[in-house]
Parts: structure tokens; C-alpha cells; sequence
């Protein structure tokens, strides 16, 4: 899956991947998909967490090394 947005959070931690996350997701239309990485240990369970709160899907979760690659659709 191909996201309309990229977010390079890699070398920042809690909470500034998801403040970023979401101030990046603001603009975009409902709908479209976000990635984003990140290198912070923490942020697969608090990509969860934030997610569910929130209503945006968490699509996908990869690790690749020690970088994250998460895929989340922006709600309406």
C-alpha cells in the first residue's frame, strides 16, 4: 500500500512521534493513509494506544532493524 503522506520520527521519542502523528494527519482528508517512522521503542505499544483513542486505524506495523513502519487511515 502506497500512503499519501510520509513522517520521518526516527531519532525522536515519546511523546513526539505521536504529537506528529497527529498534527500531520490535521491536513490530510479522511481516508487517506499515513506512514511513519520511527526508531523509539515505546511506539508500537503507544501507536496502539493512540490509535484506539483516537479512532484512526492502525493498518500495519512493521520493524524492520530498529525502525517502525506504521500505516495509519486518517477517520472521518
Amino acid at each position: 500500500m502506497a500512503p499519501d503522506r510520509r513522517l520521518d520520527c526516527v531519532g525522536l521519542f515519546c511523546p513526539m512521534p505521536i504529537l506528529k502523528t497527529r498534527e500531520a494527519l490535521k491536513p490530510m482528508a479522511s481516508g487517506e493513509v499515513l506512514e511513519m517512522l520511527s526508531d523509539d521503542p515505546a511506539s508500537e505499544a503507544d501507536m496502539k494506544s493512540w490509535s484506539s483513542r483516537t479512532g484512526h486505524e492502525l493498518l500495519q506495523v512493521e520493524r524492520h532493524g530498529a525502525v517502525f513502519r506504521f500505516l495509519v487511515r486518517k477517520h472521518s
